[in-house]
């Protein structure tokens, strides 16, 4: 499904329209997307074992997966391991002595040991070498996955080296993001299967941008319940009272949003920003304390870093197709558990999902800024990145209640409000997955 093209024709010319209604003038933006319909939706797709099993195969093994950026291979010789337990393999990523990144499964051809490990083989791990090394028999492999040594290799039985290197996956690079597609062939190269909307941010600086802050948590809920939380905002007034600026901020009237879009099978939502509520003007009992102080917080370091190419202005036009004013946050949704978040401010982060079980998943959360100059910068990041992650987990403490209400199952299917657009999108949108699965692999009429 491609519905943006006649979306960003027509929010170009109304942005500011819909920064003022928060929605667009003609239609809900549900009625923009008909064949979604606006019916009840059933949540049996993050309740249901088998239903877990399905994706594993028809999403987690056939889409386009971020794993990690460039900065963390910094040069020739760099490698970094990332386990997939949801694909059932571990990784190794790494930039050769051609400084081409590449990925392997991490599998000894030997005898199917983990390749690179850290403290236990649970754990995963990063470095620099030449060489990568098994633990158990010593076997060797070159940076290009090819079998170098092989311990007493004359006791082997027509033996050939040549035929014996790390199994290859698929790894493309994208404005620095590396991505993973462990499909034999994908159907689709990155940039096809990112769509025109998500290349919207192709141009904007995030090799600026490098100074990360990460976090990680076990979450309660299955993986689609907490990306729930991030594509919309009609919670923020209630859960986040704290964070929200006063002028922005209404118990009784809620949040609404002034832009979203779909593409295939991403999503983007945009907010507007706080022209005519300067932060510094909001009363110190309105936010955190330590906000006050420092002048960060939840949107960021109140003065936006001096760096050109980080001006709303010379950023690229899909960065906030809305073409709202003032603009404060584009959130790109890209399936199936990537999220990237671009503030105003000048810094953005990134959101990961990563399913553990049906109903249990790993959460991670990388923070960047542009590189502290002095240590008043480097508080004001991280100052932003806790303030920000408290957001988060406030999010995170609704969700094993939520997974244990829909386990009950006394409520079949549940109403969505239009600005939970997203949301209804993101679950049909696994559904289509899941269906085309089990038409193609094993002949179930769609």
């Amino acid at each position: 499904m491609n519905i943006a093209t006649d979306v960003v024709e027509r929010d170009g010319r109304e942005g500011r329209a819909m920064a003022r209604s928060g929605k667009p003038p003609e239609a809900s933006w549900t009625g923009r997307v008909p064949e979604m319909g606006t019916g009840l939706v059933s949540y049996e797709d993050s309740i249901s074992p088998e239903f877990y099993e399905l994706e594993r195969e028809a999403i987690f093994r056939r889409a386009w997966l971020n794993v990690g950026r460039v900065e963390q291979l910094p040069r020739k010789g760099s490698f970094f391991t990332k386990d997939l337990g949801v694909a059932r393999t571990s990784l190794i990523l790494t930039r050769g002595l051609d400084d081409r990144v590449r990925a392997f499964h991490n599998v000894c051809r030997h005898r199917g040991n983990k390749l690179l490990w850290g403290e236990t083989p649970r754990e995963e791990t990063r470095g620099t070498c030449r060489e990568f090394m098994c633990k158990y028999h010593g076997w060797r492999y070159g940076l290009d996955g090819a079998l170098k040594f092989v311990l007493q290799e004359e006791e082997y039985f027509d033996f050939d080296k040549a035929e014996f290197p790390l199994v290859p996956v698929h790894c493309e690079v994208w404005e620095g993001f590396v991505f993973v597609n462990l499909a034999d062939e994908p159907s689709q190269s990155l940039p096809e299967f990112l769509g025109p909307m998500v290349r919207g941010l192709e141009g904007y600086p995030f090799h600026l941008v490098t100074e990360r802050y990460a976090f990680k948590a076990d979450i309660l809920s299955n993986w689609k319940i907490f990306l729930d939380a991030f594509q919309e905002y009609y919670h923020a007034s209630i859960l986040h009272s704290q964070q929200q600026v006063p002028a922005l901020r209404s118990f009784q009237t809620g949040f609404k949003v002034p832009h979203f879009q779909m593409d295939g099978p991403h999503r983007l939502v945009s907010t507007g920003g706080w022209k005519g509520v300067p932060r510094h003007l909001t009363p110190p009992h309105e936010m955190y304390p330590i906000e006050h102080v420092t002048e960060a917080g939840l949107m960021g370091p109140w003065e936006r870093p001096d760096i050109p190419e980080l001006d709303p202005v010379n950023l690229p036009a899909g960065l906030n197709p809305g073409g709202l004013d003032p603009w404060s946050i584009s959130n790109f949704q890209i399936f199936p558990n990537f999220v990237i978040l671009v503030y105003e401010r000048g810094w953005y982060l990134t959101y990961q999902y990563w399913p553990t079980s049906p109903n249990t998943h790993t959460w991670e959360m990388s923070y960047y800024f542009p590189p502290s100059r002095n240590a008043s910068e480097r508080i004001r990041h991280e100052v932003t990145a806790v303030v920000s992650k408290e957001a988060g987990l406030q999010d995170a403490g609704t969700l094993d209640g939520t997974q244990l209400g829909l386990e009950s199952r006394v409520i079949d299917a549940y109403p969505l409000s239009d600005q939970e657009v997203t949301v209804r999108h993101l679950h049909k949108v696994v559904g289509d997955w899941v269906r085309s699965y089990l038409r193609d692999e094993q002949g179930v009429p769609a």
